[in-house]
């Protein structure tokens, strides 16, 4: 839940409770990951999505029924070729949600959610999988209709035995023995730091930041490098880039594009990169200058290693040209790069879209 976490604590700091699905297992392909949630409020608006529009119908329908009782539910959607009609997954996978209620009320839920939408570690495990009671039995009720099967448990006590939809301390094995959790985590978000004050640093700049990146833009010349012309920047540099990159933060999640054209640094900057841990270094310029650029590194010792990581010239093949089609087609390469995947059309692949 915490990708919308900015939209849900709006609708609980208003005093408001909420019914909350969230994919606690995926098995195949399907739309979305676990984690993903959709929330669906008193006035019945919905936040969010979790299948893409398979389910939540469906979904939309247990959340009504866990807002007015309170009870959470566990819900799973598969697909059966003999009755394709049914509630599921039309893309064959098999997807797990936990649906519960919320309200200001639930502090440590809030207080995650919190520090999520502040860009800071946050972290909740839960129950999917209901404590068992006194005399063995499992404390759900099941109840099996189609493709879709469902298990109701009771929210746990102070002091009893953790249930379906509680967070919990995972640390704590006494609680939690015999007992199926799934731990939701969130993360700040990777930088992208972009070097250059050109046209196709503002589009790219915009996209990134679309993309969920904190970015940086950095330029040695304030008459280009202003707020005004960077809006989606969260952070403009005016600085000497070499000296900038060495001083900020860089980890394996961090992207780096050089989109200047400054043979005054051009190359201390990219052997610069390529020695942090930065999971993607790229670089603008023609096949000319991106020859001239590599022997230039290998004038400064970059070893054939570390030029395997430059990706230069920047960017897909996709026949982009304006600034705004540049952008898609380096942050396309920035995720195939990412994920590992390789960049070819779905269409000529055989094997399982989602990985």
């Amino acid at each position: 839940m915490f990708e919308i976490a900015d939209r849900l604590l709006a609708r609980l700091d208003a005093g408001e409770r909420v019914a909350v699905a969230t994919a606690v297992s995926v098995v195949g392909s399907a739309p979305r990951t676990v984690g993903t949630s959709m929330v669906v409020t008193a006035d019945g608006t919905v936040i969010g999505s979790i299948s893409g529009g398979c389910v939540e119908g469906a979904l939309y329908e247990a959340c009504e029924r866990v807002l007015a009782d309170g009870v959470p539910l566990l819900e799973s959607f598969g697909f059966s070729d003999e009755a394709g009609f049914e509630v599921g997954l039309s893309c064959g996978g098999t997807i797990e949600v936990v649906v519960q209620r919320l309200s200001a009320d639930d502090d440590e839920v809030v207080r995650q959610l919190r520090e999520a939408r502040a860009g800071r570690p946050a972290s909740l495990t839960r129950v999917v999988g209901a404590a068992a009671t006194a005399d063995g039995r499992d404390a759900a009720d099941r109840e099996t209709t189609g493709d879709a099967a469902a298990t109701r448990g009771t929210a746990g006590t102070a002091g009893g035995a953790p249930r379906l939809g509680d967070v919990v301390d995972p640390a704590d094995l006494d609680a939690c023995a015999g007992l199926r959790l799934v731990t939701e985590r969130s993360v700040p978000a990777p930088r992208l730091l972009v070097v250059g004050a050109v046209e196709f640093a503002v589009a790219l700049c915009a996209a990134g930041s679309a993309l969920g990146y904190r970015v940086t833009v950095c330029d040695p010349r304030p008459v280009f490098l202003t707020p005004e012309r960077f809006p989606s920047a969260e952070e403009v540099v005016v600085a000497w880039p070499p000296t900038w990159l060495a001083s900020t933060e860089i980890d394996e999640r961090t992207v780096v594009a050089v989109l200047s054209h400054d043979d005054r640094f051009d190359a201390e900057l990219v052997a610069a990169a390529l020695a942090s841990p930065a999971a993607y270094v790229g670089a603008m310029g023609s096949r000319g200058t991106h020859e001239r650029r590599v022997r230039q590194l290998r004038a400064l010792d970059v070893d054939e290693e570390s030029l395997a990581r430059l990706h230069s010239p920047i960017g897909l093949d996709l026949g982009a040209s304006t600034p705004e089609e540049t952008a898609i087609s380096v942050l396309a390469e920035v995720l195939a790069v990412r994920s590992g995947a390789t960049g070819v059309r779905l269409r000529d692949r055989s094997d399982a879209i989602h990985r």
